[in-house]
């Protein structure tokens, strides 16, 4: 079971500085802890550090909208992600962020070392600008028709829809989304870093076992495409690091995202003396890992290690992907309220139920997780309260009541505990390898065989006998140290429950040598309930709240877009409050009447992507509910949820006419397709 210490640090991708901590963040996040404690249980010198990624465009606009400084912004961003981390006891051993000394030095450090190695080459490029907001455009601020496959709503250098990678200026039809203008291009110098100066290295490294094998096919397509030089600076205005030598430009933000991941750990050895060469220079011999959602492949399996052999650094040992987070099937929705930040969740339920659930889904791939609630629901009550929680339950009573709270010296079934310990290092090579769903369930296989033994002696019919006390404590000793056993495995998902376990076993805390010696002779504490089921109440409460979210105080609009004439002059907006309307293709899947209601219909639409919107029109005195079914419509699919009498309505269906049987809803050409946005 023992092993030689190892040296492992350990990072997770850097959070936006932008907006809130969700859900679907979490997987990555508690999936790295979970890994991380599980090492530090094995005796390893193992360290976990993140960031705050407080760079970009994106900050300095909010920051300007808020009437902040880019500062003030990021630095109260960054409490409220520390906050949410802690509260989900994501164990950090240093959290920092991008906007610092230590960033800031290494970049330069790593900038130069690539110039001087003749990585870095300038040229002028023509550039999107948007002419209102007298600005250049960054990628992630154009949008437009993917130049591969014709997808809507692009952004300006990847496509969602089929993955690929291009420059801004390959868009069609773009226009800036900050203003909705259409750029117009302008000339700009820019640095570029020579991807394929690193073509071969990065072939043999990509192949070498540092990645998930569907990762690296993967990657192999990007090979054959060729590797394009990268523009890594960006034009002011702009929030980050000015390149050496070269005023008004700066580093792209993500060429000093990554970066971070080393000034975080830069700043803990400064803290604590650790030795930052020693985990980052050529020659170590410490191990690191970045744990990436599968969106930023690109980006960490190519970039990133060719930016650090091109600078004299080690690259990482493996680079773990892994895949997007689903609710109830579908993509994370504000309207249905399963788009759940990190504390909309704490405000309403316990995070170990959350970590636990994450736990039994995930596995070494990077296939997408589902968080069904009614299955969260039910397993975290099946599992953790109606398995492991209840033989704690089950046999501490029994002990505290027959012999004052202490154990027996003896085992009745040493050969069962010896059962449950060696399990430990099957157990742990699947929490190494990440298989951590596999691994619940080999524990939880365990925890019924250990409620198996207590149903099969029965301590509560025993103890009604006289004279049984010595067996009683005997099989209540044996149960509790079977659920010790459970808990030194379950202990890098719930470390919360098992600091509770640990005051109640009075006992020092549990490492995964802990199930080599069973716990005998010692005095326990009363017992305390560690977990209580999950009420359904708190489900609906959460999602309720997701959804207010999205409340505004304006009146909600009418049901249809349909209504009298207005004063073309009073009523005029520019084109940035047009473009705030996302107009969707939709197909009517259903249309119903609405039972007391004299003008509504009851909709449902299909939206593309697999996700559908429930929404009530005035629209009944115009059509029959079969005349409308199967038909494509134009949909407001961003508008506030309603709440009605009749139920919820997300958003809004375009119609014309005078009202009253004279009204048309807008009616796509056939061509079109559900998600489509309107141009």
């Amino acid at each position: 079971m023992n092993e030689s210490p190892r040296r492992i640090l350990v990072t997770s991708a850097l959070p936006y500085a932008n907006g809130s901590i969700h859900l679907g963040h979490l997987v990555e996040y508690i999936q790295t802890d979970i890994w991380v404690r599980f090492q530090k249980m094995r005796g390893h010198a193992c360290y976990y550090v993140c960031a705050d990624d407080a760079h970009g465009t994106p900050i300095m606009l909010r920051a300007q909208a808020e009437g902040l400084s880019p500062e003030d912004l990021i630095a109260r961003v960054g409490e409220e992600h520390r906050a949410d981390f802690r509260d989900f006891q994501v164990g950090f051993d240093h959290y920092h962020s991008t906007h610092s000394d230590e960033n800031r030095e290494l970049a330069t450090r790593i900038y130069r070392a690539l110039q001087a190695g003749g990585h870095i080459k300038t040229r002028t490029i023509t550039q999107a600008y948007d002419p209102e907001k007298e600005m250049f455009l960054p990628d992630r601020f154009i949008k437009g028709e993917c130049p591969r496959c014709g997808a809507a709503d692009q952004y300006g250098d990847s496509c969602e829809a089929c993955g690929a990678t291009y420059a801004p200026t390959d868009l069609k039809n773009p226009r800036s989304a900050i203003s909705g203008a259409t750029p117009v291009e302008r000339d700009s110098e820019h640095y570029f870093f020579q991807l394929g100066d690193f073509a071969d290295m990065l072939k043999k490294w990509t192949r070498a076992g540092h990645l998930q094998p569907e990762v690296a096919n993967k990657l192999g397509e990007w090979f054959q495409d060729g590797l394009r030089d990268w523009d890594i600076s960006r034009d002011a205005p702009y929030f980050g690091f000015e390149i050496p030598d070269a005023p008004g430009k700066y580093f792209y933000v993500w060429l000093d995202a990554p970066i971070g991941y080393m000034a975080s750990f830069k700043a803990l050895c400064d803290k604590t003396g650790l030795d930052f060469e020693g985990f980052w220079g050529r020659d170590s011999d410490a191990e690191l890992y970045h744990f990436i959602g599968k969106d930023i492949i690109y980006f960490h399996a190519l970039f990133w290690p060719a930016m650090l052999e091109g600078a004299g650094f080690r690259t990482p040992s493996a680079i773990f992907a892994h895949g997007f987070l689903t609710v109830n099937g579908q993509k994370m929705s504000k309207s249905r309220g399963t788009f759940i930040k990190a504390r909309t969740y704490l405000d309403h339920l316990n995070p170990e139920y959350l970590r636990y659930y994450f736990a039994a889904k995930l596995s070494g791939g990077v296939d997408d997780l589902d968080l069904s609630l009614e299955d969260f629901s039910q397993r975290v009550n099946a599992d953790l309260v109606g398995k492991v929680v209840n033989i704690a339950s089950r046999c501490a009573g029994f002990i505290g009541k027959l012999s004052d709270g202490k154990l027996a010296a003896e085992l009745p079934d040493p050969d069962l505990q010896d059962t449950f310990a060696r399990c430990a290092s099957e157990i742990a090579g699947l929490y190494e390898k990440r298989e951590f769903g596999h691994a619940m369930r080999e524990i939880m296989a365990l925890a019924d065989r250990a409620n198996q033994y207590i149903d099969e002696q029965k301590p509560w019919v025993l103890a009604k006998q006289e004279g049984q006390e010595q067996r009683v404590q005997a099989i209540c000793t044996q149960g509790l140290n079977l659920f010790r056993v459970l808990m030194v495995y379950l202990k890098p998902v719930l470390p919360a429950m098992a600091e509770q376990v640990e005051a109640f076993l009075q006992i020092e805390p549990l490492t995964w040598n802990s199930v080599s010696t069973p716990l005998l002779g010692q005095t326990i504490a009363p017992f305390k309930p560690l977990m209580t089921r999950i009420d359904p109440a708190a489900i609906e409460a959460m999602t309720a709240a997701s959804r207010e979210d999205l409340a505004v105080t304006a009146e909600p609009a009418a049901e249809t877009a349909a209504g009298p004439p207005r004063d073309p002059i009073a009523d005029s907006i520019g084109i940035e409050d047009f473009a705030k309307l996302d107009l969707r293709i939709a197909r009517i899947l259903k249309a119903g009447a609405v039972e007391g209601a004299d003008k509504l219909l009851q909709l449902t639409l299909d939206i593309g992507g697999g996700e559908t919107r429930n929404v009530f029109a005035g629209i009944k005195q115009a059509y029959a509910p079969t005349d409308l079914e199967g038909k494509l419509t134009v949909m407001v699919a961003n508008l506030a949820p309603r709440k009605m009498k009749f139920g919820i309505s997300e958003g809004m269906v375009l119609a014309a006419g005078p009202g009253g049987d004279q009204l048309w809803v807008l009616h796509p050409d056939e061509g079109a397709q559900p998600g489509m946005r309107v141009k």
